[in-house]
């Protein structure tokens, strides 16, 4: 008897890899699709691609009974297949349906995913269904399409054949066998399989009409006809794909075969799929190496005293051997962590081609730096603040054609998304040659609104806190894409929970540019150790521009600020010891500038102690969670560290100045 919940647990792993396995193939269809309506041509190779592409999804989705994803990408592959049979024409209406059946399909795998309702596809399918020529055979209509015709008018069966030499002296291959099955009907699913005993043979499920003398014929060819009952053959290939699934645990390339097998569900051998939860657990366990090995220092360095020299010199040889190679398996771990911030990237041309059309504007997208690899856990948070600020380039940066022409500008208007690592960060940008941020109106606006907005220009970080205000929208009224203040809040928080910081550069009738920079992971860094009072913090490296030493007697007030001289200006400085309510003891201080240019802010600590490498502990709970405090380490001596949210402190500095000058 089976066990239903290893039976549970399976078909869970199974959907996991069915969601994964449909997210490839619907990436490669957007980029294909979007290449073909700008270009207007369909090239034979991504034609055989979106056919390709098309066909997996249908025997995934009849695989995990997935009716409705199923019946749209038929649909879909039926007007290829008239393409590539040359039966139709490629129209630009033919492309726009795909995309719209593209979107429709990938809404219906995301609503069996996240357990929700399926959305409509009638009317999509009514779209897609028209582009096909009448069908003149009963045999091209799948068993899911049976209202069309009649499916006691076709034959289903099922060809089994396994390759032998003595087959292959007589020039009978699976190439052979191939071309035979296609003149006897239409082959629905093609698929190798690897039995126990390492031989190779291939399943065919084949639709056509079969006599009892053609089936005996077939035998002399190797082959093994098994006719399937017509009650429900849509079941029936089911039951196939579920077999032949089970049996694609080795990786077979069919010789001589134009389009992929129907649910291809593994990668090249060299390829493993992982859950993102099995490299979570390994990267607590290296944290808990990176503490184990940062407690171990601090023993060797209390016994330090009473061994010899010479013993010593090999101690800490060792010690130090462990350590680059603990580093090294962190950094290993981290980089199977990464992945192309095309992930999100690839999503922003169906979203610029719909809105653009929506709001009659022409835009053309420019994507830079997709192969840029940054931390899964920050890809999945990232997806939505991007996807804001393209939205909103378009809604509120974007001119009309008529209005970039009679500002001199060309019609067509530029959207630029662009990642790129720089140390420890990731820099994404999200630009538009628009209309660009007006300050002042922004600032008026803001007033109105009954935001603390100072007298006078805003600056650049007062303006972005001004637009992430919750609430606060620069639209009269609400549209489907924006106006009702909500958006940029939740992509300042994010950002800053992330441990990240974003900027504006923006001038009037010239465009705008956002700047969000994010460290590459989240779970271990290194992090400068720096002591106040008789606390001891932690910084992140990566927060940090500089240090400098500056003696507590050149800090000048300036409307309740404390600044002191930078770099030919002024730099605000935070003294944490004020902030936490500790007794500052120092005579010099070290203070670390975060942030660069008019956004720069100092946080002012007693002393430095060095810089470690630690494992980030969250603090989840709400009642321990502090404003500025990311979360908690251990360096090694049993005391809990606290991990400084440098960019967010720097934000709070910025926020009360604002409130004060008002």
């Amino acid at each position: 008897m089976s066990n239903p919940d290893s039976n549970e647990e399976f078909l869970a792993g199974f959907m996991d890899d069915y969601f994964a396995e449909s997210d490839e193939h619907l990436t490669a269809i957007r980029r294909t699709l979007l290449a073909t309506e700008s270009s207007r041509d369909l090239s034979a190779a991504a034609l055989e691609e979106l056919f390709r592409s098309f066909h997996s999804i249908k025997g995934l989705s009849g695989m995990v009974e997935l009716r409705e994803a199923e019946l749209l990408a038929h649909h879909m592959e039926s007007y290829l297949r008239d393409l590539r049979g040359k039966t139709a024409d490629l129209t630009p209406q033919g492309v726009s349906a795909l995309i719209e059946g593209t979107h429709a399909l990938e809404q219906t795998i995301a609503a069996r995913k996240s357990n929700q309702p399926q959305p409509d596809t009638a009317r999509v399918i009514a779209l897609l269904a028209a582009l096909t020529a009448p069908m003149t055979s009963a045999a091209k209509t799948p068993a899911f399409a049976a209202p069309i015709t009649d499916p006691s008018s076709a034959d289903r069966w099922r060809a089994v054949f396994a390759p032998s030499a003595e087959l292959a002296a007589r020039g009978i291959g699976v190439d052979r066998i191939r071309s035979l099955l296609r003149q006897a009907g239409e082959i629905i699913d093609a698929t190798p399989r690897v039995g126990a005993d390492g031989s190779v043979a291939f399943d065919f499920l084949v639709e056509g009409p079969l006599s009892e003398a053609d089936a005996a014929g077939w035998h002399e060819q190797g082959v093994v006809i098994e006719r399937l009952a017509l009650a429900d053959p849509a079941a029936t290939a089911v039951h196939l794909n579920r077999r032949a699934t089970a049996d694609r645990r080795h990786h077979i390339d069919v010789p001589g075969e134009a389009v992929a097998p129907a649910a291809p569900l593994l990668a090249p051998s060299h390829y493993v799929r992982v859950d993102l939860s099995r490299l979570d657990d390994l990267m607590r366990m290296i944290g808990d190496l990176v503490i184990s090995r940062a407690r171990l220092t601090e023993s060797l360095n209390r016994v330090e005293a009473a061994v010899p020299a010479v013993l010593w010199r090999g101690v800490q040889e060792n010690s130090l051997a462990l350590e680059r190679q603990l580093r090294d398996l962190r950094e290993g771990v981290m980089r199977v962590r990464l992945v192309p911030v095309g992930e999100i990237f690839r999503r922003m041309p169906f979203v610029v081609r719909d809105l653009a059309r929506e709001s009659d504007k022409k835009v053309n997208l420019e994507i830079l730096g997709q192969d840029t690899e940054i931390d899964k856990f920050l890809i999945e948070r990232m997806l939505d603040p991007v996807l804001h600020l393209v939205r909103n380039a378009v809604s509120h940066g974007i001119e009309t054609p008529a209005e970039r022409l009679a500002a001199g500008k060309p019609e067509t208007a530029k959207i630029t998304l662009s990642a790129a690592n720089v140390g420890d960060l990731v820099i994404l940008e999200i630009s538009d040659d628009g209309r660009g941020v007006d300050a002042v109106k922004v600032a008026a606006r803001a007033r109105a609104a009954g935001l603390a907005i100072p007298d006078g220009p805003l600056e650049p970080a007062a303006l972005v806190d001004v637009l992430c205000a919750p609430g606060f929208s620069t639209r009269d009224s609400v549209d489907r894409v924006s106006g009702r203040g909500v958006g940029m809040a939740v992509v300042q928080t994010v950002v800053q929970e992330l441990g990240g910081t974003i900027s504006l550069d923006s001038t009037p009738g010239e465009g705008s540019r956002f700047v969000i920079e994010l460290p590459v992971t989240l779970a271990i860094t290194d992090a400068i150790i720096s002591r106040v009072g008789p606390q001891t913090f932690a910084i992140p490296q990566s927060s940090v521009r500089e240090v400098i030493e500056i003696d507590p007697h050149t800090i000048r007030e300036l409307e309740n600020n404390e600044i002191v001289p930078y770099r030919g200006g002024v730099l605000p400085v935070v003294r944490l010891a004020r902030v936490f309510g500790l007794t500052a003891r120092a005579r010099m201080l070290h203070v670390f500038v975060i942030g660069h240019g008019q956004t720069a802010v100092g946080l002012a600590v007693d002393r430095i102690i060095g810089q470690r490498e630690v494992v980030v502990r969250t603090l989840a709970d709400r009642l321990v969670k502090v404003d500025g405090v990311v979360g908690a380490t251990d360096l090694g001596d049993g005391k809990v560290v606290l991990i400084l949210d440098a960019a967010r402190l720097a934000a709070r500095t910025r926020e009360r100045s604002l409130a004060r000058s008002v």
